[in-house]
């Protein structure tokens, strides 16, 4: 069954990817949902939307918790956790790092099934079903994650701040901490993005301790199933650490 999720994961991120590609670098209005700099466009409903059509097409009885439609009350044994447009900061100012997370999750006992994470303009897809491993597909076929890169003394930790003023000044007095043995740090501004760069040892960590289910579901477990040691806390945050 998770390898099933896990190909209807990656169909629907995809198809959500290209409704957000399809307007990429075009004159889009931007709204604020929240504090300054929490933003939303038409696209990202857009996607979700997309996202949703597909999900119901092929399984008509799950529910759908998504970022920004109202959630779809399913009577099935899964629901599907969607963010349409993780990144929407870096797709307004034309930045590539964005993409769609799809991620399904037990209703019975909340466990990750499958997700799949696409960046249409990075023109890769990350996925993972849950006791099978993760993948990453950039064209040529899929490829087992972790990717072999080459040995250094290179420690990388990726990270993101808040929106709320305050949280985001305690999570900068508090960075010199969090950094301890690593040697450099990359904000990429799309933590679904960051958790599958762990998932390919791009990066060695990704520790955000602000951020919503949708924002990490697919890209936790494809981290997971990549090995890496992954920390969940619904409402506050998510880690993922190599081992």
């Amino acid at each position: 069954m998770s390898e099933d999720l896990r190909l209807l994961a990656i169909e629907a991120a995809r198809r959500g990817a290209a409704v957000c590609l399809q307007r990429f670098g075009a004159a889009v209005a931007v709204a604020t949902k929240g504090a300054d700099g929490d933003v939303v466009t038409a696209v990202d409903r857009a996607a979700e939307q997309t996202v949703r059509e597909v999900l119901l097409a092929a399984r008509p009885d799950d529910g759908v918790l998504g970022e920004e439609l109202p959630e779809h009350v399913g009577a099935g044994s899964v629901q599907w956790v969607v963010d349409p447009l993780d990144g929407t900061t870096n797709y307004t100012r034309r930045l590539p790092f964005f993409g769609t997370s799809v991620a399904a999750r037990s209703v019975a006992d909340g466990s990750w099934l499958a997700g799949a994470v696409c960046a249409p303009v990075l023109g890769t897809t990350w996925s993972a079903a849950k006791g099978l491993g993760a993948h990453v597909d950039s064209g040529a076929g899929e490829t087992r994650l972790p990717l072999v890169l080459a040995e250094s003394s290179v420690r990388l930790l990726g990270t993101g701040l808040s929106y709320d003023p305050g949280h985001r000044r305690r999570q900068l007095r508090e960075l010199a901490a969090v950094m301890a043995g690593y040697t450099d740090m990359r904000r990429f501004g799309a933590a679904a993005l960051d958790l599958c760069l762990v998932a390919q040892g791009s990066l060695d960590a990704f520790v955000e301790d602000d951020l919503a289910v949708h924002d990490w579901a697919a890209g936790a477990l494809i981290a997971e199933e990549a090995g890496a040691v992954v920390s969940r806390a619904e409402g506050a945050g998510v880690s993922a650490r190599r081992r």
